[in-house]
């Protein structure tokens, strides 16, 4: 879970790179206002959502019930990664869509996102916390 963690990351910054050196085209679709008025509506909205539920995912009772079971490394695998998936996604994206409209709200998303994910980040001692029960 560990790479699952780092690689949007690197890939966020790899982005970040690319464009800022001017190796891939900055602003592509900032001429197409009705398009960036939807993508940033609906990645607004995302953002809004999937943050609760990734930090509180492993709380809802079938979640937690499943992680407490006697397979709770096989479901803290794949409910790992769906948390992990509800913050990296959006992020990825809005570092892309920053950089094709170049509007900055993409950019204040795409951090928000990054920051969120310190609190879900896949240490040893939580997964054991989080399969244990401990943490409910």
């Amino acid at each position: 879970m560990q790479l699952e963690f780092w690689i949007p990351i690197v890939v966020s910054l790899l982005l970040v790179v690319l464009f800022e050196t001017d190796i891939l085209e900055t602003g592509l679709l900032s001429e197409d206002k009705g398009s960036e008025f939807v993508m940033t509506s609906v990645m607004e909205l995302a953002t809004i959502c999937f943050i609760p539920l990734a930090l509180y995912l492993f709380r809802f009772k079938k979640i937690h019930d499943q992680l407490c079971s006697e397979k709770g490394e096989r479901y803290l695998q794949k409910w790992g990664t769906c948390r992990l998936a509800l913050l990296y996604v959006p992020m990825v994206l809005n570092t892309l869509l920053y950089y094709l409209f170049m509007h900055v709200a993409f950019a204040y998303l795409a951090i928000i996102l990054l920051l969120s994910l310190c609190f879900v980040y896949p240490s040893s001692e939580r997964c054991l916390d989080e399969t244990d029960g401990r943490n409910s």
